[in-house]
C-alpha cells in the first residue's frame, strides 16, 4: 500500500526539518512544505532542494493555492503548528484550555492544520504538540473539529522521543488518522555517546559548530556548576519549575532541549554549540542550520527530535506495505 500512497509528503509548519527527516529516512518523498519563520524556511530549501518549499503565513493559504503548488494531492501530510499558546511553560497562556484553540492567534494554528487535512483528506495525516494540547475540553475539541472536516476517528498517540533513540527527553502529542506505536528501542543513548566533537575553536569543518559568546559574569559562574544543575531557574503557567543553562551529565539523557535552550558542556567550561544542540535532537551533521546564532538554537530545539520522526515513519511505512 505504501506505492499506492506514492509517499508524497506536504509537511506543515516544517520549521528546520526534523519532521520531514525522520520521514525522508525511511523512504518518504517531501514534496512540499510551508512555514512564515524566514530563517527556518531557507533551512529547509538547503537541506530539502527537492521540496517546493513556501515561506508563507498558513492561516492566510487557501488548500487550492497549496494543491496548485504540489501539482496533486500529497498522499501524507505531517504537521507541527507552534505550540506556544499550549505548553505551561508559557506563562502568559490563556487560562481556559477552550480559549488557547478558539481564541488565541497562534492556537489557532492547529485548526489551520486540521483544515486543510480535512480539505485534503490524505491517506495518512500526523500531526505533532505538546501534551497540553489535550488539557481540559481541548481533547473533546479537537475530536470535533477532525469529525467535522471528515475524519470520525482520532488517535492521541504519546510517544517519548528517548524512547526511540534519541539522546534528550521530548514528551509529545501525535494525532493521526491510524494508532502510532513503533518499537521501542532496548538501547538508550546519553548525553557522552554523542558529545564527541572537537571543541569549537579547534580546526575543524563542521557545520554550525562555532562558539557562542557569554557574559564574563555567566562565565565565571557555569565554571563552578556541577553536572545535572542549573544556573537558570523559573517557574511555568502550571507552577512546575523550569531549568535552564544547565551543566548536563554524561551518563544520563539530556533534559529536554527547547527554542532558548543553553546547555553546558558536561566537561568543558562552555555552551554547547547549535551543532551539538542538534546532535541531542538527533539532526545529522551535514543538516545545515541557517540564520543568527540564537534563530539557529530555535530552529533545533523547536524541532521534531529525528530518531522519533524515523521511529514513526518507519511504524508507518511498515503498517501500509
Amino acid at each position: 500500500m505504501v506505492e499506492d500512497m506514492a509517499k508524497r509528503i506536504l509537511d506543515l509548519f516544517c520549521g528546520a526539518g526534523g519532521f520531514a527527516a525522520g520521514f525522508q529516512a525511511v523512504g518518504f518523498e517531501i514534496a512540499a512544505a510551508i512555514d512564515l519563520s524566514y530563517n527556518a524556511f531557507q533551512t529547509y530549501k538547503h537541506n530539502f532542494p527537492n521540496a517546493i518549499v513556501l515561506n508563507e503565513n498558513i492561516h492566510e493559504l487557501h488548500t487550492e493555492d497549496i494543491l496548485e503548488m504540489i501539482e496533486g494531492d500529497p498522499d501524507v501530510i505531517i504537521a507541527a503548528p507552534p505550540c506556544e499558546a499550549y505548553t505551561s511553560a508559557n506563562t502568559k497562556r490563556q487560562k481556559q484550555p477552550l480559549k488557547r484553540l478558539y481564541e488565541d492567534e497562534r492556537g489557532q494554528l492547529v485548526r489551520d492544520a486540521i483544515r486543510i487535512i480535512g480539505d485534503i483528506h490524505p491517506k495518512l495525516f500526523v500531526l505533532e504538540n505538546v501534551p497540553e494540547l489535550l488539557s481540559g475540553e481541548l481533547k473533546w475539541a479537537l475530536r470535533r473539529e477532525f469529525k467535522q472536516v471528515g475524519f470520525e476517528q482520532v488517535y492521541f498517540n504519546i510517544l517519548f522521543a528517548e524512547d526511540y533513540g534519541s539522546p534528550s527527553k521530548r514528551k509529545r502529542v501525535f494525532i493521526s488518522n491510524i494508532k502510532i506505536a513503533p518499537e521501542k528501542q532496548p538501547h538508550k543513548f546519553k548525553v557522552q555517546d554523542i558529545l564527541t566533537l572537537p571543541p569549537p575553536t579547534s580546526f575543524h569543518n563542521l557545520l554550525n559548530h562555532s562558539w557562542c559568546p557569554i557574559s564574563p559574569k555567566k562565565q565565571k559562574k557555569i565554571g563552578k556548576l556541577k553536572p545535572g544543575n542549573a544556573l537558570v531557574f523559573y517557574q511555568s503557567a502550571s507552577r512546575k519549575t523550569y531549568t535552564n543553562w544547565v551543566r548536563l551529565a554524561p551518563n544520563r539523557i539530556a533534559p529536554t532541549v527547547i527554542g532558548h535552550s543553553r546547555f553546558i558542556h558536561p566537561y568543558e567550561d562552555r555552551v554547547l554549540t547549535v551543532r551539538e544542540n542538534a546532535r541531542l535532537m538527533g539532526f545529522p551533521d551535514h543538516h545545515y542550520f541557517m540564520g543568527g546564532l540564537d534563530d539557529q538554537y530555535d530552529q533545533v530545539g523547536e524541532a521534531v527530535p529525528v530518531p522519533l520522526a524515523t521511529a514513526i515513519a518507519q511504524f508507518c511505512y511498515k503498517l501500509h506495505e
